[in-house]
């Protein structure tokens, strides 16, 4: 058996949930599987997410009479870091016990690669090299950000190389974003 929060972040990188939840899943599912222990966030009429410390929910709708429809997940995993044991929400800590304040990319991913579930990396946005490396799961969607180097303002001091910083569904794949326009 996978040790602590170690079996959690496999879970989430091969399933593309968390503890079931999809990106997808209105607030209200969301809501019955990690409790009611979170912030509400509303930007304008159109977008909002719930902070459940590690893990952020994002929605969107079209109107202000619309139903909220999910649009990606988030594990805010540097803020680990900061070790408030209160981040982690309750529900996450009785199924998997306690959580590290950081995650190595190697070891997760060493985990992954003996369950045959493999990371490839894809390019990062301009603006994060070299600070960045981004590794998606091409089943699942699930992305994982690792500090690739150290710079100040540009990664947390709390972080080193080859900690993972955030891990986030879905996330497209390549063919995604090719221009999908009939010949």
């Amino acid at each position: 058996m996978t040790p602590y929060s170690l079996a959690f972040y496999l879970d989430v990188v091969t399933t593309g949930t968390v503890l079931g939840a999809r990106p997808t899943d209105p607030p209200e599912r969301l809501t019955k599987i990690l409790g009611t222990d979170y912030a509400e966030n509303v930007s304008g009429r159109h977008h909002m997410w719930r902070d459940h410390g590690l893990v952020e929910f994002f929605w969107e709708r079209g109107g202000p009479t619309d139903p909220w429809v999910g649009h990606h997940f988030t594990l805010q995993v540097h803020r680990l870091a900061q070790g408030r044991r209160s981040l982690v929400n309750a529900t996450l800590r009785d199924r998997y016990g306690r959580f590290a304040p950081r995650l190595r990319f190697d070891k997760l991913r060493r985990l992954l690669d003996r369950r045959g579930v493999p990371l490839v990396e894809i390019p990062e946005a301009t603006a994060n090299v070299p600070y960045f490396r981004t590794f998606r799961q091409p089943d699942s969607r699930v992305a994982v950000r690792v500090i690739g180097t150290y710079g100040p303002y540009s990664t947390p001091d709390s972080l080193h190389v080859g900690d993972v910083y955030s891990i986030q569904a879905p996330v497209p794949g390549p063919d995604e974003f090719r221009d999908r326009t009939p010949g």
